[in-house]
């Protein structure tokens, strides 16, 4: 198959534009990771028309993929955690071309895991996790088992995501068999809410309040980032906040992560008149550092 395909990304090496071009073969691992094709071609250029292209072939009982992607759109991957296989693709793949060095500085910068990306990546995972918990806690106060479990599952994956991004690496797709390396005690809690014996209702009841101690003891590293951000000035409305560069990442779950870090008193709310009596307009602030 790496033959039939050689013409493909030979000629693809030849633009000026690409940068980098990877194989993966999972046909012996038989590994999701790839959608079950047989070859993936991933094909990193500087700057394209659409962000991800993705073409499909077939040759004999063999089928290939081939991805197309912008650098832009990789390092927005890489920074939101949004396609967790571009993390396996690029720690595993074997390189075929390599303009000048950058899938090996790539790969580099992976095992190093720069320190400030890592906190922006704690800072999003957080607020994922926040969302999550925070959800599956209404749901459960208000009888609806089913739908707290949901919530509750998806929390502990953030939790340990959290766990392997502190410990310096990347959460691969398989990150309860990093996590069961690196934090025994959040894959024994999810262990818990998957297999034990307990009723619904006590299991989640047992997992909430973990999960809570295990929320409250990594808050102030876990928001490290953004509370850099709001030093930066006096105070902070909450549109100014989602419209600045960095924090604008967190998106959808920005909203939820400032109301919880003001009910843990990490961030102050500042309250400024309007012209309606009684109506105030709602900044947040955090004290600066001395």
């Amino acid at each position: 198959m790496e033959d039939i395909l050689r013409p493909i990304y030979q000629e693809r090496a030849s633009h000026p534009n690409t940068l980098g071009v990877l194989m993966i073969d999972y046909r012996e691992k038989g590994s999701p990771v790839t959608d079950t094709f047989d070859i993936v071609l991933l094909i990193i250029v500087k700057e394209a028309e659409q962000p991800l292209f993705i073409k499909h072939y077939t040759y004999l009982n063999q089928k290939a993929a081939m991805h197309i992607v912008s650098e832009d759109q990789l390092k927005e991957w890489m920074l939101l955690g949004s396609n967790r296989r571009i993390i396996d693709w690029i720690f595993n793949g074997k390189i075929l071309f390599d303009r000048n060095e950058y899938i090996t500085n790539l790969k580099l910068e992976l095992r190093e895991f720069p320190f400030y990306g890592r906190k922006i990546k704690i800072g999003l995972e957080f607020a994922k996790l926040i969302r999550r918990y925070m959800d599956g806690k209404v749901f459960f106060e208000n009888k609806h088992y089913l739908d707290a479990y949901n919530h509750i599952v998806h929390s502990l994956h953030h939790l340990a995501r959290l766990a392997v991004i502190e410990n310096g690496f990347h959460p691969e797709v398989t990150v309860w068999n990093q996590v069961k390396q690196i934090e025994p005690e959040i894959f024994k809690l999810y262990e818990e809410l998957v297999s034990s014996e307990e009723d619904l209702q006590k299991r989640l009841e047992l997992l909430f309040i973990a999960s809570e101690f295990l929320i409250h003891s990594r808050t102030n590293t876990s928001v490290e980032h953004l509370l850099v951000v709001m030093r930066e000035k006096e105070q902070w409305s909450f549109q100014e906040l989602q419209n600045h560069e960095e924090i604008k990442q967190y998106s959808v779950d920005l909203g939820m992560l400032i109301e919880f870090l003001t009910e843990k008193n990490v961030i102050e709310v500042v309250n400024v008149e309007t012209k309606g009596q009684g109506v105030y307009h709602r900044y947040y602030r955090v004290e600066k550092k001395l």
